[in-house]
């Protein structure tokens, strides 16, 4: 996926975080605990009942050089950096994740897009839905509507210890999919997670899965949606490469392939975000329906 080499790049919408220091404490261990953390905070639970540190930190004075070194960076952000700096790239996704659903949203569901806050930090943040550490990967707080990435995750964890592929469009995707949780909390499904928390046909499974589709959905409008000024979309193109990347990302985070690179047996019962091959199944939906309601994750069987 490649942005266009022209044409302005606004950085408004993301921010730099972060408080340094101690990396805080896991929750479920990689990218397993985001639907913890979307459990506890959507409905008001305690996040330290769930392994959220949410104790003072003991290094605001490293956190507020962390956020302004990232800030900085973002600042200087422009379209032809987005293709090849995973910051400035996270800057890029997130505008034209804005121009797609600016446009879809209200066209296919008659309501308006209110943009998420995006936060880039490293180690740990502190959040409206509690403190968190990069351990549990990118996530989402409903509480203040904001998506947090640290970027060394894809370098590390994404690829280094998940085998997926070191791919531009495969970060893309991972911002898509946490925009996806701020669509659910928009349209109300997010809550559904609490239903049935673990399993693979369980609310939890359900929601994460929705978010993988509506990613797609963005993959599918992303090249042919206009920028605000009526200018050419940011993207380009999207190539078969792109979205072979995207699903073997996909893959690599399914729970059944995280659970059998931890060394451990596979067990449907446990799982938060569904298997490799649902993960997949779900991305291609949206991308190739474009469509919201073929995202209907909660009244189709798994």
């Amino acid at each position: 996926m490649t942005f266009r080499q022209g044409g302005r790049l606004d950085t408004s919408g993301v921010s730099g975080g972060g408080r340094g220091g101690r990396r805080g404490i896991a929750v479920g261990g990689g990218i397993g605990g985001l639907a913890v953390i979307l459990i506890a905070l959507v409905l008001g639970v305690d996040p330290g009942q769930l392994g959220l540190d949410t104790g003072p930190t003991g290094a605001q004075g490293q956190g507020s050089d962390s956020a302004q070194q990232f800030q900085s960076h973002i600042n200087q952000c422009d379209l032809p950096q987005a293709n090849t700096d995973t910051i400035c790239r996270i800057v890029a996704t997130t505008e034209s994740l804005e121009d797609v659903w600016t446009t879809q949203l209200p066209d296919q569901v008659g309501m308006r897009w209110v943009q998420p806050r995006t936060t880039v930090f490293s180690g740990a943040v502190d959040t409206g839905c509690g403190a968190a550490s990069s351990d549990i990967g990118p996530f989402y707080c409903p509480a203040g509507q904001t998506v947090y990435i640290d970027p060394s995750f894809f370098d590390s964890v994404l690829v280094g210890q998940l085998g997926g592929p070191p791919s531009g469009a495969a970060q893309m995707y991972v911002v898509a999919h946490e925009f996806g949780h701020h669509l659910q909390t928009v349209l109300g499904d997010i809550r559904r997670s609490q239903q049935d928390p673990q399993g693979p046909s369980s609310g939890a499974v359900r929601v994460e899965l929705q978010a993988d589709c509506y990613a797609g959905l963005w993959a599918h409008y992303a090249t042919s949606t206009p920028a605000p000024d009526g200018g050419p979309p940011l993207l380009e193109s999207l190539t078969p490469q792109d979205v072979d990347a995207i699903v073997r990302t996909a893959e690599a985070i399914g729970d059944d392939h995280i659970q059998r690179t931890g060394g451990g047996r596979v067990d449907p019962r446990s799982w938060t975000h569904g298997s490799s091959e649902m993960r997949r199944q779900w991305f291609l939906t949206g991308y190739e329906q474009g469509s919201v309601q073929a995202c209907d994750t909660f009244r189709t069987q798994l």
